[in-house]
């Protein structure tokens, strides 16, 4: 594995990491567990710098008084503010807290540190005449990165800069290995990605990003409940892989001696709850495809997945919307957003629009008429020979339609042929009701009014499975979901959204490996 990022050439590393070690050895001759012990009532940054409003300065005659506003520009020289008080000395509140050091200096009897949680950062000041002689002399050991805790007085320095004045200093871990170097940092995007614990600490926005990832999900997950959706646990190993075109990971069951893949969707068990009379469900769960790596594809993705009972892909328009508003309002609440360049709108109702209208008004022709669409493909360099004409629209909108929708926008009414789990229109079987959700290019939710008839569905089965490899998705038969849609499953709308892709979309992410805290990787031993 490729080492973690430090000193340029080896010997420097080691030579970081020996002098690190000597001062664990001091840290240990001094009494003191280097690896720490549990820190209890600490405070978290972002909650202190918000206690900043209760600093004053009291003068000798007992007035206190509101401090300079330190965020304007020229900062107020905080030292002749003083002065012009007549001198007198800040009240702060007594506060406790915990971090790792991002930055350190020394200024004769004062220690500076800069620490970080995973709530903000601040600057602490270690003064030798304000803290035990011994915290002192174990601040002259600690290193970047170390992690420390810091009993204090919250205040300012004469600078205006916001300060934990330590009384205490805990020693919490020591760290062997070097930091990234401070300017550099961590450039090359797969060293980030498999050392993503230096990549969380070193370089900016990416710990925010990941905390708004978990507010994302916290929302989509609020937004489904207050709908009276219930959250189930389908299983991952699946006897058969369906509910979606996509090639499995293959494992064997050896008690049973069995083959089994991992899922690739999570439609066809959610389904059999509908007729089990559970009438409104979701899951939000990984999702495995045995298929190529990309900025937009990684094998093993989250996936959210809702059906509900008496709907149809309208309902599943109004939710995806809900859910995604959502999300934005968890982020920050701007609708405006930007993607890769591209202004986005999400201000509520989103554009709809149909599969052949947008076909119509890209390529400007007859989306209607097959030999115009086998003409326009060939022009693409799409072959057309032996394929069916939906197939060839298919590919040609796929080619020359997708990247042109900024979005976000609806494409509703797909051609029936291609939605082998949808239901037709009432007023035109070549219809399917399945609508796709696009933005910048990029699909982020597909949904269905489903077919719930089981003499059809097994119909449609047949049909796509004369089509297929014997090593592809839904090469077999699913017989059991066609026994439990002769059961009765009611009409329903079910909706599939690719969480990562809507998290990169929202936080203006280029890769999906951006969002995902481990993807998979080439393994380098």
């Amino acid at each position: 594995m490729t080492s973690p990022p430090g000193p340029s050439e080896p010997a420097a590393a080691g030579v970081h990491e020996a002098a690190r070690r000597e001062k664990l050895r001091k840290i240990s001759a001094l009494g003191i567990d280097p690896w720490g012990s549990r820190f209890d009532q600490r405070q978290w940054i972002g909650d202190v710098r918000r206690l900043s409003r209760h600093v004053q300065f009291q003068t000798a005659d007992g007035q206190l008084h509101a401090l300079p506003d330190f965020n304007l520009d020229p900062r107020p020289d905080y030292r002749a503010w003083k002065a012009a008080l007549g001198g007198g000395e800040e009240q702060g509140p007594h506060v406790r807290v915990a971090g790792r050091i991002y930055l350190q200096r020394t200024a004769g009897k004062l220690i500076f540190l800069t620490i970080h949680d995973w709530t903000g950062v601040i600057q602490v000041a270690v003064g030798k005449g304000q803290v035990a002689e011994g915290d002192f002399e174990l601040t002259k050991l600690l290193d970047l990165g170390d992690w420390v805790g810091i009993d204090g007085r919250l205040g300012y320095t004469n600078t205006g800069e916001l300060t934990v004045f330590a009384s205490r200093l805990h020693f919490l871990t020591k760290m062997l290995e070097p930091p990234p170097e401070k300017h550099a940092g961590l450039t090359d995007p797969e060293l980030r990605q498999r050392l993503r614990y230096l990549d969380l600490n070193y370089t900016d926005g990416v710990r925010e990003s990941f905390l708004n990832r978990t507010k994302i999900i916290k929302a989509v997950r609020q937004t489904l409940d207050d709908r009276q959706y219930i959250e189930i646990e389908g299983p991952t190993l699946h006897t058969i892989a369906g509910g979606a075109a996509a090639r499995p990971f293959k494992t064997h069951h050896n008690a049973l001696d069995m083959p089994l893949v991992l899922r690739i969707a999570l439609e066809l068990h959610l389904k059999r709850l509908l007729v089990g009379g559970l009438e409104r469900v979701y899951e939000l769960g990984r999702v495995y495809r045995n298929e190529g790596i990309s900025p937009r594809h990684n094998p093993e993705f989250t996936m959210l997945e809702a059906y509900e009972a008496f709907g149809d892909y309208r309902t599943m328009m109004d939710l995806t919307e809900s859910v995604i508003l959502a999300a934005i309002e968890a982020v920050d609440g701007n609708h405006q957003r930007q993607f890769n360049g591209q202004q986005l709108d999400f201000t509520p109702p989103f554009r709809r629009a149909t599969y052949d209208g947008l076909i119509a008004e890209h390529l400007q022709i007859d989306p209607t008429s097959a030999s115009a669409i086998a003409d326009r493909a060939r022009l693409a360099g799409i072959e057309v020979a032996d394929k069916h004409p939906d197939v060839i629209k298919s590919e040609l909108f796929e080619a020359l339609v997708e990247d042109r929708l900024v979005g976000p926008i609806f494409v509703m009414d797909y051609p029936a042929s291609i939605c082998p789990l949808t239901k037709r229109k009432a007023t035109n079987p070549e219809v399917a009701e399945r609508f796709e959700l696009y933005a910048c290019g990029m699909e982020l939710a597909n949904a269905y009014t489903e077919l719930n008839d089981p003499d059809l569905q097994e119909q449609l089965f047949q049909t796509q499975l004369a089509g297929l490899a014997a090593d592809e998705s839904m090469a077999r038969m699913d017989h059991d979901f066609i026994r439990a849609l002769r059961h009765g499953m009611p009409p329903a709308g079910g909706l599939g959204i690719g969480i990562d892709r809507l998290i990169m979309l929202l936080l203006d992410r280029r890769s999906i490996r951006d969002v995902i805290l481990f993807p998979l990787l080439r393994n380098t031993q």
